[in-house]
């Protein structure tokens, strides 16, 4: 899979893992895109094809919102939710096995959709 990590998703452990999965991970400093808004990673994961992973999740689900109201497309959105509890969130593990073996496997469409992957444990 193709993913374009948003800025608040830092961990380099999850950017290896994911990678060592088999993903595709595009960090927005590799393109000149740290610290641009919400809308602007959206539209770049969209043009250049890629589903988007965000702990960001308000703000992009009214951006999936307004785009398919707009009659617009995107590939797909993954939200991360997080209370900042290492007991409770999901480790860079737990993240890259949800996306591999339990969506991805699931065979389930991803473009247009938002899934929340703390669902996909």
């Amino acid at each position: 899979m193709r993913l374009y990590l948003d800025d608040n998703i830092t961990d380099r452990r999850v950017v290896a893992q994911l990678r060592r999965m088999g993903h595709i991970v595009l960090l927005p400093a590799a393109v000149g895109y740290s610290g641009v808004s919400d809308a602007k990673h959206l539209a770049y994961a969209i043009r250049e094809g890629y589903v988007l992973l965000t702990q960001n999740y308000q703000d992009f689900l009214d951006l999936h919102d307004l785009i398919l109201a707009a009659g617009g497309h995107h590939r797909g959105l993954l939200l991360l939710y997080t209370e900042h509890d290492p007991t409770r969130d999901m480790t860079p593990r737990g993240i890259a096995a949800a996306i591999t073996t339990k969506l991805e496997a699931a065979l389930i469409p991803l473009a247009n959709q938002v899934y929340v992957l703390n669902h996909w444990r």
